[in-house]
């Protein structure tokens, strides 16, 4: 007799099993999902959380916060994020600069809306013009303008590093101890943006973009005349190397015209001010106003502030004025030998000429105080030598760092206790 084909006993192959797909179960990993997105998804998504982050601790500071000069008792988070130097950026949005420049009772320029630049509270002015109240508004240009240097910086250390350390510089400029500041209401990060774009035009040698790029910067913070000098040093180490990388006349001229313009911007506000206050150092002397708490009212000397400020500090700690200035010229070695590591060589000689032009634009003029950490905020490609190695416990270390050092920032330095002589 004849099986019955249709029965299992007659050799039908009964039902198919599948067999496991390694491939496609390797593919629903988390960490293998995140490699495959795209570059700019990942600088997104890190950018976002971070500014999740810093928004959970301001709220968390802000509920501590005390009654002050500019808000009352534990403020909202647009309240907490317009402290400061954010007033000032809202009188200039609604009412422009002064004609003419306070005089304290002993006759010298007073604090004023001079010292502050005006494409920031130009641009925040814009958005009330649709319907966002003045806080929103400089919130979310800070916010986006941070957005679009993280972008910008991503695109810049991956012309040195590979693409998870490229990445994970990002993550340190998001996460920084001073990162909050692209979420309050300060230019800071709309300056961080040019200075970003600036940076990777003159890398890949695309110097006739900087024109436009610079002039919106020296409209935003002071630093354009910092990039003159890089771009002067860009220009003497393409000369001395022209065998081995050609430097043909045309480009040449071009870096030498760039610069040129690039020194005139920098100088650009001084000028603006003198031509509408008539006082031809009215600039610099609003800007000495600031430090005129610590030291009294004094003449800039170049290259004397920090050892005036070292010598400051020494002695509001009772040590001796010797030791902060000692302090001071320690640091400054210390910097120059920085600028030597394998790990800063990594970026490249053009990232370095900024952060040594900066360094001495800083060394030359700057009076060292509480806003020190913001203003070296600028010299951020530097987290691209931090982002060098790749273990994790040093990573993670890392990111708990720099997270602890923001909440610190925070809370000891944006938060106002009564009389606080310490802004950020």
């Amino acid at each position: 007799m004849s099986a019955d084909p249709a029965s299992p006993g007659a050799g039908s192959p009964g039902p198919t099993v599948r067999e496991p797909d390694p491939l496609r179960a390797t593919r629903r990993s988390p960490r293998v999902r995140w490699r495959l997105l795209p570059w700019w998804v990942k600088v997104t998504l890190v950018y976002a959380g971070a500014r999740v982050l810093t928004t959970i601790m301001a709220i968390e500071v802000a509920r501590t916060q005390g009654p002050n000069a500019w808000t009352g008792a534990k403020p909202g988070y647009l309240d907490f994020a317009n402290l400061w130097d954010a007033r000032w950026y809202e009188i200039i949005g609604i009412g422009g600069y002064p004609r003419e420049l306070p005089l304290t009772d002993d006759g010298h320029i007073g604090e004023n809306a001079w010292a502050f630049l005006p494409l920031y509270p130009g641009t925040t002015e814009a958005l009330t013009l649709v319907g966002l109240p003045w806080k929103l508004a400089a919130v979310v240009v800070a916010v986006a303008a941070g957005y679009g240097a993280a972008l910008v910086l991503h695109r810049l250390m991956s012309r040195f590093l590979e693409p998870d350390r490229a990445l994970f510089a990002v993550v340190l400029f998001c996460i920084a101890p001073v990162s909050p500041i692209m979420q309050f209401g300060y230019a800071e990060s709309l300056g961080f943006l040019w200075l970003a774009l600036a940076l990777l035009l003159l890398v890949d040698r695309r110097y006739g973009w900087l024109v436009p790029v610079v002039i919106a910067w020296a409209f935003t913070r002071p630093g354009a005349l910092a990039f003159a000098l890089t771009l002067a040093m860009h220009f003497v180490w393409r000369w001395w190397h022209r065998e081995r990388d050609p430097f043909p006349v045309r480009e040449r001229l071009v870096v030498i015209g760039v610069g040129l313009f690039t020194a005139f911007a920098g100088f650009a506000w001084p000028l603006i001010v003198w031509g509408v206050t008539g006082q031809f150092d009215g600039y610099t002397e609003t800007e000495l106003a600031w430090r005129s708490a610590y030291i009294g009212q004094q003449e800039l000397l170049p290259f004397t502030p920090w050892f005036q400020g070292g010598a400051w500090w020494a002695t509001w700690n009772d040590l001796p004025a010797w030791f902060g200035m000692a302090a001071v010229a320690l640091l400054a070695v210390a910097f120059g030998v920085m600028l030597f590591l394998p790990a800063v060589k990594r970026l490249g000689v053009d990232i370095r000429f900024w952060l040594a032009s900066y360094g001495l634009y800083l060394f030359a003029v700057f009076f060292p105080q509480s806003s020190t950490f913001r203003i070296l905020s600028p010299m951020f490609p530097i987290v691209g030598a931090l982002a060098v190695p790749r273990s994790r416990w040093y990573r993670w270390s890392m990111v708990l760092l720099f997270v602890v050092l923001q909440y610190l920032w925070i809370a000891g330095v944006w938060r106002v206790d009564d009389y606080d002589w310490t802004p950020p």
